[in-house]
């Protein structure tokens, strides 16, 4: 929010299900003892102001009560029950509304949310790690420790990000992860497994209280106290079936972890938004396992960190935003 060029308030929607980012935003101003600026000022927002009752009332209705005469917002938003309904009660209440602005960046900055209400999917990351020769694993049953103490640090804040994380049976059973941001404050994402049989230990880290966890498989339907087990079948294309599953859950965005199969078949069902590949180049391993295969990506971005190379992939054939 801003007078004369100064701002006076911001805010952000900190959690699903409480304020959004406008009231977060009004309560600032006023906090700061700027209350009777609130009806002067111009209200910046990246996605149109919500015109239903959610989880939270109407963020349209609010700023028509604080008689907030002018609002910039980057882009409409895409969910059925809003598009476009927020502008028209802002404008029906002789609310100035400015459109567009900076719209390209505001899609990026709300890309998962996009995603979700436009595809009907979550927002998905694949990310990997691999040698110099391009190799995830060993041929034996040891875990590779392929990346750095700074890389992981960065990859538990990446897990900080996103709602859930998603690995298959084998990476379950051999490098028995914890899928957890215990490098990094942040809170958890869901974990989620695909285990088709059901043939995991329940011993397993994936399995303890730190997080709520998901299991994927053709055995049953069932919900316990941190575990739920989600029956798919085997007759329908199981990348689908998690996907649809992700966006009937409102789960908002996935990291794929592994294992390479995992990994290759959302890139074959071109079911993915962004790759992240961190390359040990200071390491190789002969007779590994072969790192998953892009059909098609742009790289956008390159990071070193001390021995690996973080790299930013995106499809390369057709653009990330569906309107």
């Amino acid at each position: 929010m801003v007078y004369n060029d100064r701002i006076i308030g911001e805010g952000y929607h900190q959690k699903y299900g409480e304020a959004h980012a406008e009231p977060n935003c009004i309560k600032q101003a006023a906090d700061n003892g700027h209350s009777d600026l609130i009806p002067r000022s111009t209200l910046y927002v990246s996605l149109e102001p919500c015109a239903h009752f959610g989880k939270t009332p109407p963020c349209a209705d609010l700023i028509t009560r604080y008689k907030i005469p002018k609002v910039v917002v980057g882009c409409r938003d895409p969910f059925k029950e809003v598009n476009g309904k927020g502008i028209e009660k802002l404008k029906d209440a002789g609310i100035q509304v400015e459109l567009g602005i900076l719209e390209k960046e505001c899609k990026e900055l709300n890309k998962r949310f996009f995603g979700f209400h436009t595809l009907h999917r979550p927002y998905i990351i694949l990310k990997w790690a691999q040698t110099l020769n391009c190799k995830m694993a060993g041929q034996g049953s040891d875990r590779l420790y392929i990346t750095n103490e700074f890389t992981n640090r960065v990859v538990h804040k990446w897990r900080s990000e996103e709602a859930s994380i998603l690995i298959g049976t084998n990476t379950a059973l051999v490098d028995n992860p914890e899928l957890t941001t215990r490098l990094w404050t942040g809170n958890n994402p869901i974990r989620l497994i695909v285990d088709m049989d059901l043939k995991l230990p329940l011993h397993l880290k994936i399995f303890n209280a730190e997080a709520r966890t998901i299991v994927f498989n053709k055995v049953k339907h069932e919900e316990g106290r941190n575990i739920l087990f989600y029956q798919v079948t085997e007759d329908v294309n199981l990348i689908h079936q998690i996907t649809n599953a992700l966006y009937q859950l409102e789960i908002l965005s996935v990291i794929v972890e592994g294992g390479a199969k995992l990994l290759q078949a959302f890139i074959d069902e071109d079911m993915w938004d962004e790759a992240r590949v961190i390359t040990n180049e200071g390491l190789i391993v002969n007779n590994g396992l072969q790192a998953p295969q892009f059909i098609s990506a742009s790289k956008l971005d390159e990071e070193k960190i001390f021995t690996d190379k973080v790299e930013l992939f995106r499809p390369g054939h057709r653009s990330l935003h569906r309107t």
